[in-house]
């Protein structure tokens, strides 16, 4: 495995695990606010890194493969979707919020992360190695 990929892969790890921290100290609790901030610094520094380092490698070579441009076209809008969802929830929460809508929100959240990142891991970062060999 490359060292951008195992970086990244364990950036996912620590996202998933502030993010599942946050659930357990609750959105209102001061502890939690802080954790919440810092999970959404993560997963901006995340993407940015992702946005740098590992789509322009994978972008040049869907230049000559059309399978895996047609790959990268579904995963930017569905990140796109995911994003847009990130946000508005890091920001709906940034000062707090009620438990059972946080609960939901949280949970869609979660989840739609959970598939992204196992994704990401199982067919994006893959396909990186193949290409850094």
């Amino acid at each position: 495995m490359s060292e951008l990929i195992e970086e990244l892969r364990k950036e996912h790890a620590v996202i998933a695990e502030a993010l599942a921290k946050v659930n357990k100290l609750g959105i209102t609790s001061e502890k939690g606010q802080m954790v919440l901030l810092a999970a959404k610094n993560g997963l901006l520094a995340h993407l940015e890194k992702e946005d740098e380092q590992l789509y322009p490698v994978l972008h040049s070579a869907a230049e000559h493969d059309a399978d895996l441009k047609r790959i990268l076209d579904l995963f930017a809008k569905d990140m796109d979707k995911i994003s847009k969802a990130a946000l508005e929830f890091f920001e709906k929460y940034a000062t707090g919020g009620s438990g059972i809508e946080f609960a939901k929100d949280f949970g869609g959240l979660l989840a739609a992360l959970s598939i992204r990142i196992g994704r990401e891991e199982s067919i994006l970062y893959r396909k990186y190695d193949e290409l850094k060999r």
